[in-house]
Order: C-alpha cells, then sequence, then structure tokens
C-alpha cells in the first residue's frame, strides 16, 4: 500500500510538473561590436603610421588651410627652439610638412615619383646635404638643396612642382621651401615617406 503511495504521489508531482504556462521570454542581449584596438590603416593609403592625415590636420590649425596648389607652401614665421626636425611626406596627398619636436613649421605641395619610379614608402634618414647639386644620372639636371635620402641617389631638392608624381623619385619642392628645409635640418634627421 505504501508502495502504492508512493507512485500515486510521483505521478501527481509529474501532472504537477507540466504546465501549460509560456516560458520567460529570453533575456535579449545587444551586442555592440568593439572599436578596433590600435592603428587603423588612414583610407586611400597603402602603408602609413598616420602622420600625414595628422599634419594635414596641424596644417589646419597652424596656417588655416587644408591643401596648396603647386609650388604653394607655407612657412612659421618664428621656430621653436627646442626639438628635433622631422619631414613628413605624404604620397596620396602630394605635400610635405616639417616639424621641430611637435610643432608644424612648414607645409608644402610637392612632386614625387611617377609611375615606375616611385618614392618609396619608409623611414629614412638624410645621409648627406649639398647645396648646389647635380644629377648624375638625369643629365646634369640642377638639384639645389639636395638632402640625400638612400644610397641610389633618391632624396629631397628644389625642382620642378606640377602637383601630381612627375619625378623620377626623388621628392621635388619649391625652391624657396627647400632653402627653408635645407637650414632646418641635419644629417641624421628623419624622413618618413607615407602613402
Amino acid at each position: 500500500m505504501i508502495r502504492r503511495l508512493s507512485l500515486v504521489a510521483l505521478g501527481a508531482l509529474a501532472i504537477g510538473a507540466c504546465t501549460t504556462a509560456p516560458a520567460p521570454a529570453p533575456e535579449i542581449v545587444e551586442v555592440v561590436p568593439e572599436k578596433p584596438k590600435g592603428f587603423v590603416m588612414p583610407e586611400g593609403y597603402r602603408w602609413s603610421h598616420g602622420h600625414g592625415p595628422e599634419a594635414i590636420e596641424a596644417m589646419k590649425a597652424t596656417f588655416g588651410i587644408t591643401e596648396l596648389g603647386p609650388n604653394e607652401f607655407r612657412w612659421a614665421d618664428e621656430l621653436p627652439t627646442e626639438g628635433e626636425p622631422r619631414v613628413i611626406v605624404d604620397l596620396k596627398t602630394q605635400m610635405s610638412f616639417a616639424y621641430v619636436g611637435d610643432t608644424l613649421v612648414g607645409a608644402t605641395s610637392v612632386s614625387t615619383g611617377k609611375a615606375g619610379k616611385e618614392t618609396q614608402l619608409g623611414f629614412w634618414p638624410i645621409l648627406s646635404k649639398h647645396k648646389k647639386y647635380r644629377s648624375r644620372k638625369y643629365d646634369n639636371a640642377p638639384m639645389p638643396y639636395f638632402q640625400r635620402m638612400d644610397r641610389f641617389g633618391i632624396g629631397l631638392h628644389g625642382g620642378h612642382n606640377p602637383g601630381y608624381p612627375a619625378s623620377h623619385g626623388c621628392i621635388r619642392l619649391p625652391e624657396e621651401y627647400a632653402a627653408k628645409l635645407f637650414a632646418l635640418t641635419k644629417i641624421g634627421t628623419e624622413v618618413v615617406v607615407e602613402g
């Protein structure tokens, strides 16, 4: 009899456990994608550490402009007394920027290497400086205020600046800007080429 009672009690419990009440709705959790951590390549660049886009923002703040036409440049009236010079070249925008420490002191349009002779990306030190220089490869062409960046003769210098890539790999600057940059830099000054 006890055995029968136990089975009846178990049956009642089982029936009580079956209910027609709906189950509680599942909790909805909204998943927000995380922003990428670290550096994100600026749009339109093959290689960049972000110096080119940052320099354009600095140019807006310092000189009140966002672009420069062929042979145009800006140079600060006063230069900081402390900080190392550095140069940023942006192949995408065909512009170059001069800094002393973290302060932008100059901005200019440039003409870099044309198709097949592209200016190489990367970090380059200024290896030698020559106020009056002529090309050994290209018909003794004048390259005033030449600052060599590699062992093959690529560098910064004054020259024809149509506002688009037209050189054999060098970075052509308006000659007056090239003179100011030449006076600012020294052997070992870093040149960052992005694009």
